[in-house]
């Protein structure tokens, strides 16, 4: 094979990977079985060749040409390369939209079909406003709202007059003169102020000692519950109940003795003849002491030569079946020694 055939091969072999890498790109693939459509706008305001077509959200195909039509106002022919298994038909609109970033796509809206389409069919189109489109509309909104607010800010610059401003600046004026007082005062309080500061300052400190003091409190009475819990408190609980218990014996055996009438104990508490002997003795002893206070010379005599023979008297108490006393005063005759 001479050098002129291999280069026209090779020339032949790079346009065709060079048609099909250029289509490729492109988004366009020559060997696809995908079906052509046709959609007819008046102006397609930045769509592109290669733009998605979409269907419920999905890429289904892709704009594969677009071409002016003069005889038709010059609108713009779009060829829509779609897959084979997308089903359209006589109620399908193709609508030309985009985002705000300009980028365009044409949406599909499917309805019921008295007439399916196999291939090469005109759609039907519908074109959304667009960014010019909703700057009009958003103009048209807004211009009734500045006329408003033009009408308004007039209103207002009618009412704020000159005696509105004079009265406002009065009120300015008085706010500052207010507020040179407030500092004129502070000022002349200044010494008062740091006063304040100070004892603010000393009361903190205290109370930093304060705290200190309460920490060593807190950590005594911490030290006196460690103390507790550690001592043993069980025994002496223990020995303090068996001595009540022991105490409680014995006043049980005294109470138990005071009411048996027949011991001492007994007999002193509920016998009454002891009681009546010692108030007979009581009654006799107060009787004597007056005897003894209204004549001492009875009882006691002093002599110096032995007595004089004089008689001496005793007295005698004797108590009757009724339980009353007597009492009597005998004379004693006695020998004078000389």
């Amino acid at each position: 094979m001479s050098k002129e055939i291999k280069v026209a091969l090779l020339a032949i072999v790079a346009i065709v990977v060079l048609v099909f890498g250029y289509n490729f790109l492109r988004g366009s693939n020559l060997l696809s079985s995908d079906r052509t459509f046709y959609a007819t706008y008046p102006d397609v305001d930045g769509l592109n060749v290669g733009a998605a077509v979409i269907l419920n959200g999905i890429k289904v195909g892709q704009v594969k040409k677009m071409e002016l039509m003069p005889e038709k106002g010059n609108a713009v022919r779009a060829s829509l390369e779609l897959e084979k298994g997308i089903v359209l038909g006589d109620s399908t609109l193709a609508s030309l939209g985009g985002s705000l970033l300009g980028s365009k796509t044409i949406t599909l809206s499917l309805g019921r079909n008295t007439k399916e389409f196999t291939g090469g069919e005109e759609l039907k189109t519908e074109s959304s406003a667009g960014i010019a489109g909703l700057a009009t509309a958003l103009q048209a909104r807004a211009l009734p709202v500045l006329t408003s607010l033009d009408s308004t800010l007039r209103h207002v610059n009618s009412i704020i007059n000159k005696d509105a401003e004079t009265n406002i600046q009065g009120t300015l004026l008085g706010a500052r003169a207010s507020t040179e007082a407030l500092l004129a005062l502070i000022a002349s309080n200044q010494a008062n102020v740091n006063q304040i500061t100070r004892n603010f300052a000393q009361m903190s400190v205290a109370l930093n000692k304060t705290t200190v003091k309460l920490d060593k409190i807190a950590s005594n009475f911490s030290q006196l519950s460690d103390s507790l819990k550690s001592a043993p408190v069980g025994p002496a609980l223990r020995r303090l109940d068996a001595t009540l218990a022991d105490a409680q014996t014995t006043v049980q055996t005294l109470n138990t003795a005071l009411n048996d009438q027949k011991g001492s104990m007994g007999r002193l508490l509920h016998d009454s003849t002891l009681y009546k002997n010692l108030a007979a003795t009581t009654a006799s002893s107060n009787d004597l002491l007056v005897d003894l206070k209204a004549n001492p010379k009875r009882y006691v005599h002093f002599s110096v030569f032995g007595g004089g023979g004089k008689d001496k008297s005793k007295v005698e108490t004797t108590q009757k079946s009724d339980g009353t006393t007597k009492t009597e005063v005998k004379k004693v005759e006695t020998s004078s020694v000389k």
